[in-house]
């Protein structure tokens, strides 16, 4: 009889010596891979007034094609609370080469903040592009982009803010929505 209880003490000491040398090894190596989601970066005056153009360095927006840097507003607009919302809505695949359209939207860049983030435009005459949207702290993004409309939204907590860009049959207009 003592010899099975050795028997099964040695059995359990030595299982419980290699589950624990098992977890250790695969914590210390899992403890270093676990990550935030990726963020936007952040737009600075270095980046605006680059010489040579630079390869984006996020994958979520692309770049219009390089233009004379020159001052343009800021505006903080205040948040209408009226419907508004695309008649469809795909998610942008940021792989896809500009079309026409958005190769004439070369203009004035401006910047809008909302509550949520910030989302800048390159409106031109008769279109607009996006160059970049960046969340706040704690917000999610999603981006949305057809031939007509560019929608970018930010949500957290229930709460829904919208930066809408529409330019059919019209010189491209921002719109906000808050819901």
């Amino acid at each position: 009889m003592s010899r099975g209880l050795v028997h099964a003490l040695a059995w359990s000491l030595s299982t419980g010596a290699a589950v624990t040398l098992s977890w250790w090894g695969v914590h210390s190596v899992m403890a270093g891979t676990a990550y935030d989601r990726p963020r936007a970066l952040p737009i600075t005056a270095q980046t605006a007034t680059a010489s040579p153009p630079r390869p984006p360095e996020a994958t979520s927006t692309r770049r219009p094609p390089p233009v004379s840097p020159t001052p343009s507003p800021t505006p903080s607009p205040r948040m209408p609370s009226g419907p508004a919302s695309p008649a469809s809505s795909a998610p942008a695949d940021p792989t896809s080469s500009p079309s026409p359209a958005r190769q004439e939207a070369a203009g004035d860049v401006r910047g809008y903040t909302v509550e949520g983030g910030r989302v800048v435009f390159d409106i031109g005459a008769s279109a607009a592009d996006l160059v970049s949207a960046t969340p706040e702290a704690g917000w999610q993004m999603q981006v949305w982009t057809q031939p007509t409309w560019i929608r970018v939204t930010f949500t957290r907590d229930g709460r829904e803010v919208s930066v809408f860009c529409t330019w059919h049959d019209h010189p491209p207009m921002v719109q906000f929505d808050e819901r």
